[in-house]
């Protein structure tokens, strides 16, 4: 796996918003703070078919920070 460093610090929303993220994907529109953490590589949108909505989970980075931060 290649090795990322994030650019900024993540506000406690973000962090918040990966938390919840590890349990579930979570719908696009749930969350303001999905954009900034989709351009940061933490996240993801997956379609899974034309009739369901788009949602968000964790990318492998995403993962990483929170088992940085002592989660899973």
């Amino acid at each position: 796996m290649k090795k990322t460093m994030l650019r900024r610090l993540l506000s406690h929303h973000e962090i918040a918003t990966l938390l919840v993220l590890l349990h579930a994907p979570i719908g696009a529109n749930a969350k303001p703070e999905l954009p900034a953490l989709q351009e940061a590589g933490l996240v993801e949108m997956v379609k899974l078919d034309a009739d369901t909505a788009p949602s968000f989970r964790l990318t492998e980075n995403g993962t990483a920070v929170l088992k940085g931060l002592g989660y899973r």
